[in-house]
């Protein structure tokens, strides 16, 4: 189950995504995640894919449980497979 607590070391891929900040204005936008790389994450919008490396964008995530997470990521970069092995001090706001 995904939760705020583990959600770095799940899979992303079927999340609704919302991308709230970003170092490109044409960054912005909201969707769902169809496919993750080691620097990417494509997000399906209504106006097509987007490909956005994943240091320049903050995500808000919701989870199955109807809660939403807010991650920088810079947390994100690295392969999805490899994210289970790093270790992260979380800090909740």
């Amino acid at each position: 189950m995904i939760t705020p607590y583990n959600i770095l070391r799940h899979e992303l891929i079927g999340l609704e995504a919302k991308v709230v900040d970003a170092t490109h204005p044409g960054y912005k936008c909201r969707g769902k995640i169809v496919n993750e790389t080691r620097n990417t994450i494509d997000i399906e919008t209504k106006s097509g894919r987007k490909r956005l490396p994943k240091d320049c964008i903050v995500l808000e995530l919701k989870l199955p449980l109807d809660s939403i997470v807010r991650i920088d990521g810079k947390l994100l970069v690295g392969r999805p497979e490899n994210r289970i092995k790093k270790k992260y001090r979380i800090k909740f706001v």
